[in-house]
């Protein structure tokens, strides 16, 4: 158990390793020929598209979901709906 674990981490580490390595020409500081960057967003700009977009989003799509669904009200898993076996009593035979 232990060396599974053991090797699972070395596998990890050595995985994100690779990927950082890798990825270190993202971080160069030196413009690429036609580059051509944009101005950048303010703290607003970026929480509302990578924050507030996303949630709305996910609450639309939530909120469609439970008006348009047409399930039967049997077909739902509830507590209500849920039917258990009476318990065994201690005398009687199975």
């Amino acid at each position: 158990m232990k060396k599974n674990a053991l090797r699972a981490g070395a596998l990890a580490a050595g995985t994100t390793l690779m990927m950082l390595l890798m990825s270190s020409p993202a971080l160069a500081l030196t413009r690429d020929d036609g580059d051509d960057p944009g101005t950048g967003l303010s703290v607003i700009e970026t929480l509302g598209l990578f924050v507030v977009a996303p949630i709305v989003l996910f609450a639309v799509i939530a909120g469609l979901v439970m008006v348009l669904d047409k399930s039967h009200e049997a077909h739902r898993v509830t507590t209500r709906n849920i039917k258990t076996r009476p318990k065994a009593k201690a005398g009687s035979k199975a």
